[in-house]
């Protein structure tokens, strides 16, 4: 007896209470993120004026790194709009993934404008150009001081999504990017050491590189349907395996839909004698408590019921005959007979 339609039922019902809670959660999000991003694009054009009046490649770059600040909450916020749209046609999850597709532009123009910052310290260590370290000093303390506020807006917001999270380590590094600038602005100042520019340059281009990456990755993980970070589908498919009157789990499936979104499908073979609803009962609220997984579809049978119904004239029951391309390894329990 087949409970997959039950179980996806089930699924669908628990995420779409949480979909409620974080709709409303969202309307404080976009509010924080439309503060963070005044401060941001207000600061970043005067910046840009006085790194080019200052001769200055570590505030130019400092600006830059704003501008993709700017950029992605911009991002996150038209992200929010579209994921918030109800699942509809062949949209079948909806745009949730638009969140992980700004992520991903972040990430990749945080990687490419570094490249070109770099370039352009490395010349400027060769051949430093004259700097006027006090207006430098200024327009940094200034910036760490927007960039404390931006910050703070942003982790009111809820940084379980990659793309606020995106957002929100892109200013962290800002900040900090912004305390560099300001200690070799001092250095140009005391000592007249012009090359400080640049090398604070470089710190902010490593701090984007940092950043850039970890985008790239924890959106690539998304895309390709990776398990979640903190979940192991191994010890997870055991676990479930190690349940009362469970035999087999195969075809085990765990992803996320978006980030902090994890979903998961398996099909669960069972003892003849067990029942068939306590067991998808049992192990949805497993899922749910020890992994944080509310969107399940679980197909449960009877193990003696699946072999009879696919097994062919010759061949062995005693094997994983019942799917013809099986996904990923079966995880058995071995005290039971198959």
């Amino acid at each position: 007896m087949s409970e997959h339609g039950h179980g996806a039922g089930h699924g669908h019902g628990a995420g779409g209470h949480s979909g409620h809670a974080h709709g409303v959660a969202a309307d404080a999000d976009r509010r924080w993120l439309a503060i963070a991003l005044t401060l941001i694009t207000v600061f970043m054009a005067a910046e840009v004026v006085v790194g080019v009046v200052a001769s200055s490649l570590a505030l130019i770059s400092d600006a830059a790194h704003m501008l993709t600040d700017a950029v992605s909450i911009v991002l996150a916020l038209i992200a929010m709009r579209l994921a918030a749209r109800p699942a509809r046609g062949g949209f079948t999850y909806g745009l949730k993934r638009a969140e992980i597709l700004s992520a991903q532009a972040n990430g990749l123009t945080l990687l490419l404008l570094g490249v070109w910052l770099a370039y352009e310290a490395v010349r400027r260590l060769i051949e430093p150009p004259e700097v006027q370290g006090g207006l430098m000093l200024v327009t940094a303390l200034a910036g760490i001081a927007v960039n404390v506020a931006a910050t703070w807006c942003i982790s009111r917001a809820n940084r379980a999504s990659l793309n606020v999270e995106g957002a929100y380590q892109h200013i962290l590094n800002d900040l900090f990017a912004f305390i560099g600038t300001a200690i070799a602005a001092l250095i140009v100042v005391l000592t007249g050491f012009a090359r400080a520019d640049a090398i604070a340059t470089l710190v902010v281009v490593a701090l984007m590189a940092k950043a850039g990456y970890g985008l790239l990755r924890d959106s690539g993980r998304i895309f390709l349907e990776a398990a979640p970070a903190d979940v192991d589908p191994d010890l997870l498919g055991d676990t479930l395996v190690g349940r009362p009157a469970v035999i087999e789990v195969h075809d085990l499936h765990v992803w996320e839909i978006t980030s902090g979104q994890p979903a998961l499908s398996a099909h669960v073979l069972v003892d003849p004698d067990g029942d068939c609803h306590a067991v998808r009962r049992d192990l949805e609220a497993l899922l749910r408590r020890d992994y944080g997984i509310t969107h399940t579809t679980l197909q449960v049978d009877h193990v003696a019921e699946s072999m009879l119904q696919v097994t062919r004239p010759g061949e062995r029951t005693d094997g994983p005959g019942h799917c013809e391309e099986p996904h990923g390894p079966a995880h058995r329990d071995e005290p039971h007979p198959h």
